[in-house]
């Protein structure tokens, strides 16, 4: 395979200011020559994920970001607010790339038979700076796409697909047997959910709305609770004494759904068993790995003494399972990179139009099941 690979391409970088601005530009950027273990892949679809979100804006109120430079190589600044100023305050003055993962064509590759046997292939990658025409990174880096599989096949690969692995990796090492998921209508719930099914994993999905209940139930999910609806405590309650679920991944963060989780826990644990003033034994477990809502997590302790609320980041997970198991879980996402762990997208855009206030008012909302592809190359 022969492919001119040009000198520069654009990328997509933030910059917080000292005037407690961010600003969002397209820069150009030197493509590196690959070294011997290096290969150069043309981007061609990379997911919008909410951690991205938070390097990409910082906190900025993006409801007040403003216009400039020209209709292909636009410039959006926005105000960030004391807090937000105050949490970005080590990055002012750099100007960071951004994009966690992405998948596109080898058109370059270095003369290490690792590198050579990608070369022409459709790979997938979580190597940052996604968000660009074209990214040199280590061939081992790299994730081989199943024949037929498309770049926006692969381009969400990494986090959504080996979060929901690491979550029930997570829920048999702790020594627990069934799960609960909120935010359960998304992509990765979607996913959690089919995995669960095939593995015959009991889990409690939690959403916000019927329209979502509908959605997972259609999909096979047997336990969906829809927590605004009236009877959302009741109907939690039955399924965790249904499931015996003890483990919880929690996307809000903020509010009182961690500790009604924990309280639905503790009354399905103590349905039958001996008084105890300190509660029951059974230790129950809220990791909280997302924030759509930001504000405090409020616990109101109605749950016994055994007990644990926690962070869980993919990053840790994979650092403390080792490479060989995350190999494993590299593979299996592969294998079913069309099926299980598909992404669907509710719309694409370039590097440019991913700047344009009416793209970041429909990314930016973090919507449940709505998810967004950048296509760098157009």
């Amino acid at each position: 395979m022969s492919v001119q690979v040009p000198e520069h391409g654009l990328q997509l970088r933030t910059l917080v200011t000292a005037s407690q601005t961010v600003e969002l530009s397209l820069v150009d950027v030197d493509v590196a020559a690959p070294e011997p273990n290096q290969v150069v892949i043309r981007i061609e679809a990379a997911p919008i994920n909410p951690s991205d979100l938070g390097l990409l804006f910082a906190g900025a109120d993006m409801a007040e970001a403003t216009t400039g430079g020209s209709p292909d190589r636009p410039v959006i600044a926005a105000p960030l607010p004391a807090a937000a100023a105050r949490a970005a305050s080590a990055r002012v003055g750099q100007s960071l790339p951004a994009g966690n993962e992405g998948a596109g064509t080898v058109v370059a590759a270095g003369s290490s038979p690792a590198a050579q046997a990608l070369l022409g292939k459709v790979v997938a990658v979580a190597g940052g700076a996604m968000y660009a025409q074209y990214r040199t990174i280590s061939a081992a880096a790299g994730l081989e796409l199943p024949d037929g599989a498309s770049a926006a096949d692969g381009a969400a690969s990494f986090v959504n697909p080996m979060t929901v692995l690491g979550m029930v990796e997570t829920m048999r090492m702790e020594g627990h047997t069934a799960l609960v998921h909120t935010a359960a209508a998304s992509n990765l719930g979607q996913m959690l959910s089919k995995l669960c099914i095939e593995e015959k994993i009991p889990l409690v999905s939690i959403v916000r709305s019927p329209g979502q209940a509908d959605l997972l139930r259609a999909a096979g999910a047997e336990y969906v609770c829809d927590s605004s609806s009236d009877t959302f405590t009741a109907d939690l309650i039955a399924a965790l004494k249904a499931t015996s679920a003890t483990i919880a991944f929690d996307a809000i963060g903020g509010g009182t759904l961690a500790s009604k989780i924990l309280t639905g826990m503790e009354v399905a644990a103590s349905a039958g068993a001996e008084f105890s003033r300190y509660g029951s034994s059974v230790h129950k477990q809220v990791y909280i790995y997302g924030g759509l809502d930001r504000g405090p997590t409020e616990l109101t302790r109605g749950f016994g003494m055994a007990w644990g609320v926690g962070g869980w980041l993919l990053t840790p997970f994979l650092a403390r399972v080792g490479p060989a198991k995350t190999a494993e879980l590299r593979g299996r996402v592969a294998a079913g990179i069309t099926t299980t762990f598909a992404s669907r997208y509710t719309g694409q855009v370039t590097l440019a139009g991913a700047l344009e206030p009416e793209a970041i008012a429909a990314y930016g909302r973090q919507a449940t099941g709505q998810k967004y592809l950048i296509t760098p190359n157009g």
